[in-house]
């Protein structure tokens, strides 16, 4: 099967961050570093050919990752802009 394949996981994880740089956010790179990773784990012989033990894996992966760059690159404190203006009212 085609998702067994340890280049497709990787390749569909550059595919990803390349996305992720045309449509910044911080989404789709936690996808990325997590095909990428599962991947590699399917290279390296640790994953088995079960589907659903690969996309657990995949899908931990990815929210581990999408939950330490939000807690890095996430919002700071006092970084939220409050309007007490509204350019309408003059």
């Amino acid at each position: 099967m085609l998702w067994q394949e340890w280049w497709v996981w990787i390749v569909g994880g550059i595919v990803l961050a390349v996305l992720e740089v045309l449509a910044p956010g911080y989404v789709l790179l936690g996808f990325a570093v997590g095909a990428v990773v599962t991947g590699g784990l399917l290279w390296f012989g640790v994953l088995g050919a079960s589907l659903p033990v690969v996309v657990l894996v995949f899908a931990l992966v990815s929210l581990l990752t999408w939950l330490a760059f939000r807690k890095i690159f996430g919002l700071r404190r006092g970084q939220v802009k409050v309007w007490h203006d509204d350019i309408n009212e003059h």
